[in-house]
């Protein structure tokens, strides 16, 4: 593979995207705080670095895939990758992020430096087997010399200007957090009238009700773990996210109102470290209901 590949953020998604580009030819150097992530990388055959710059410096091709926004402008501007991309370079968010932040960011970059923005989708198991669906934003061009790398990750959708891909991603998180705000819901109703939890949901999956929550997400709530790969936080912090892109639409959007002060409650009882599915044992807990389920339920990011 002729492009040096840059990735910094090596955490529940980041790692194994890593990992997938080293196994797939591709020279790669690697920063993260953690030292145990890095070390992880570098065995498999990344070039581990320093710090956020050196890995910038070094990049054809820079990939960051961080939490937060805030985490995003900090390594960008306060740790200075931003600044120590070389001309002819690309800059590649994976983040799920503010579309302002990205393209302040991109309109601040050094001269030929170009961006897109490529958050994703498909969760801990989908970044493993390269089963993810990666949102791209940016021109044509741009998007173009990318997607062979990201091909590598998963499914590449081409979303227009730079900043769509956020906007797509966020659309498609809007639609997946009330179905997993609406799920409990729909379980409690069935076993306090007397409906097997086994019977709902065999149902549910071959029915209208089917969807990415009941099939991937519902077997987190049978084990008993809630998936602790994604947490209530990043959930409220996406919803926010969502909010800042409604707040001029003109109309009220009641269901992720909803869903936003369900997370909400989840998050006041559980903590926001707490599994994203915590919206369902909430349910659970105060219906005075299980909704465990004998299974072989293999967490995700094990898959």
């Amino acid at each position: 593979m002729s492009e040096t590949i840059g990735f910094i953020g090596l955490g529940n998604m980041g790692r194994p995207m890593c990992l997938r580009l080293v196994a797939a030819g591709y020279e790669v150097m690697a920063f993260d705080l953690v030292g145990d992530a890095l070390k992880e990388v570098a065995i498999a055959g990344a070039t581990p670095t320093t710090s956020a710059a050196e890995v910038a410096a070094a990049a054809d091709v820079l990939l960051t895939s961080l939490p937060r926004p805030d985490h995003v402008e900090a390594v960008m501007e306060g740790a200075g990758a931003l600044a120590a991309l070389r001309p002819g370079s690309c800059w590649v968010d994976l983040t799920t992020n503010r579309r302002e932040l990205v393209q302040r960011l991109a309109d601040s970059a050094p001269t030929d430096v170009t961006v897109a923005d490529s958050p994703l989708t498909g969760a801990v198991d989908g970044a493993r087997n390269g089963r993810l669906t990666l949102f791209v934003g940016g021109d044509s061009a741009t998007v173009a010399r990318v997607t062979p790398i990201l091909e590598h990750l998963g499914r590449v959708i081409a979303c227009g200007p730079l900043g769509t891909g956020n906007v797509v991603k966020l659309v498609t998180n809007q639609l997946w957090f009330i179905a997993a705000a609406a799920i409990g819901e729909g379980f409690a109703v069935g076993l306090d009238n007397g409906v097997e939890l086994s019977v709902l949901w065999d149902a549910i999956t071959d029915s209208v009700a089917d969807s990415f929550v009941a099939r991937h997400d519902a077997p987190s709530i049978f084990a008993g773990h809630y998936d602790p790969s994604f947490t209530l936080d990043l959930c409220i912090k996406d919803l926010g996210l969502i909010g800042e892109l409604s707040s001029m639409l003109g109309t009220d959007l009641p269901m992720t109102d909803a869903a936003t002060a369900t997370f909400a409650r989840a998050a006041d009882r559980y903590g926001a470290d707490a599994g994203e599915l915590h919206v369902a044992r909430r349910i659970e807990e105060d219906a005075n209901l299980s909704f465990r389920m004998e299974g072989d339920w293999t967490p995700p990011w094990e898959q």
